[in-house]
């Protein structure tokens, strides 16, 4: 288990929490309504500022059943362990009416990863794979 301090930024902000044992991810919630008009995309404040460790950091991700049920699109984002501001989730209306986030929803989940920094070296060549240099949908569908 690893420590990760918070702090409250809104009155309102709901404690992030593990719903089960064996949940990888912290459910994130809302703590003010936002409108998203249709096809357009908002940011939503989620309450909190986190202090994560150095080497970590916390990605925000959508929540599947969300995902799944409602024309909401919750949008992948990094929370880098030097950030100290108010997280939101930046949330997508996927359909052709408005819709509404309200105040306490579970819109988003968090989840604490590891960072690996890489060392780029500028090379003349890369070494030979199959697959090499083919891209999209060149594995199939």
């Amino acid at each position: 288990m690893q420590r990760v301090r918070i702090k409250r930024i809104r009155e309102n902000a709901v404690t992030p929490t593990y719903q089960l044992d064996g949940s990888s991810g912290f459910d994130l919630a809302a703590c003010e309504t936002v409108e998203i008009p249709p096809l357009q995309t908002r940011a939503v404040p989620l309450g909190w500022a986190f202090e994560t460790p150095e080497g970590l950091e916390i990605q925000i991700r959508p929540r599947s059943g969300l995902s799944l049920k409602t024309p909401m699109l919750v949008m992948f984002g990094t929370v880098d362990s030097s950030y100290r501001g108010e997280v939101s989730a930046i949330v997508r209306n996927t359909s052709n009416s408005e819709i509404m986030v309200r105040e306490g929803d579970r819109i988003a989940q968090g989840i604490l990863a590891p960072v690996i920094r890489a060392c780029f070296k500028e090379c003349d060549d890369l070494s030979e794979t199959v697959r090499g240099a083919s891209g999209f949908g060149s594995t199939g569908v």
